[in-house]
């Protein structure tokens, strides 16, 4: 039978009926538009009960269960959330919500995005049918989903997986205190710091990310500047490929994977630096262990998130 995959990001709430192999039956989206706690939580609801009522006018099986993924740290033994990038959700009591609207019509699942990718990618993707595989997501920010012998490693406090925070320079410096060294460097709003700060110290320099510069600079100017060989773009992705190539090299050492999926926003248009992030994990990994890696660009895009949901709704967490 069918289950209800809902995807809730820091701005949009994604939902699917997934069938049990794995075929999107029916799919909808939702901008929070500034909602705020107890109103997302309500949003996500009306969600399952319009995915109940498709699938009842498509004479599909009732859903049995609901898989929701979070944009943050779900905390398993309190049923809670912490949300960063949706007002209200500090410790949001998010599973209690659920099961008092939903009744006991739909099993509730819930886990982190970073659980969820890796779980869809190993489930459908391009890591399918491995059980040690890492989902290395780099967008806004930067977390790894990470399945060790079939199952997700949470941690202690289920933070596992934080890897924003990795050490990948010296000294320490009070910028990273909010995000990490490797996020602040190397996430979408990483590669954007890096260029301002090259712009600083190369007063000479006049190309178009100085005027870009002086207003919303993107993480896709960045790149479009790259493809134009602009020098303060060329150091900037120079430099975060040797980030992600270390990162990479640390979680191979770690974790002996078979696969490592790079996925989410900056992956994307740095899918095609893999070769190279490989090149540089090889110089810093435990060399048994890289010999036996993947490096693969994620096949299920924007989706994996769905499919990670889906799968948490069968399987549970």
């Amino acid at each position: 039978m069918p289950v209800i995959a809902i995807d809730l990001g820091g701005t949009k709430v994604a939902t699917a009926l997934v069938s049990d192999e794995g075929q999107i039956l029916h799919r909808d989206h939702d901008l929070l538009g500034g909602r705020e706690g107890r109103d997302v939580a309500a949003l996500v609801i009306d969600h399952c009960q319009a995915a109940l009522a498709r699938a009842r006018t498509d004479g599909q099986q009732s859903p049995s269960a609901v898989g929701v993924t979070i944009p943050g740290i779900y905390r398993a033994e309190r049923g809670t959330v912490w949300a960063p990038n949706i007002p209200g959700w500090g410790d949001y009591p998010l599973l209690d919500e659920l099961r008092r609207a939903l009744g006991n019509e739909l099993r509730v699942v819930i886990d982190s995005d970073r659980a969820a990718y890796i779980l869809g990618e190993t489930w459908q993707g391009a890591a399918r049918g491995a059980r040690d595989a890492i989902f290395l997501a780099v967008g806004t920010g930067i977390g790894a989903g990470i399945l060790v012998d079939g199952r997700v490693l949470r941690g202690h406090a289920d933070i596992a997986g934080a890897i924003g925070w990795l050490a990948l320079d010296r000294p320490f410096q009070e910028k990273y205190v909010s995000c990490g060294c490797f996020e602040y460097h190397a996430a979408g709003p990483g590669l954007v710091n890096v260029v301002r700060e090259l712009l600083e110290s190369a007063p000479g320099y006049q190309g178009e990310l100085r005027r870009l510069a002086a207003g919303g600079l993107t993480t896709a100017q960045v790149f479009d500047a790259y493809e134009r060989g602009d020098p303060i773009a060329l150091r900037t992705i120079d430099d975060a490929v040797q980030f992600w190539g270390m990162a990479s090299a640390n979680l191979v050492s770690l974790f002996n994977p078979e696969t490592i999926v790079f996925g989410g926003g900056v992956f994307g248009p740095a899918v095609r630096f893999l070769d190279r992030i490989r090149a540089e994990a090889v110089k810093w990994a435990q060399p048994i262990a890289m010999r036996h890696v993947r490096f693969v660009g994620s096949t299920l895009g924007g989706d994996a998130g769905l499919y990670g949901a889906a799968r948490l709704a069968m399987v549970g967490a």
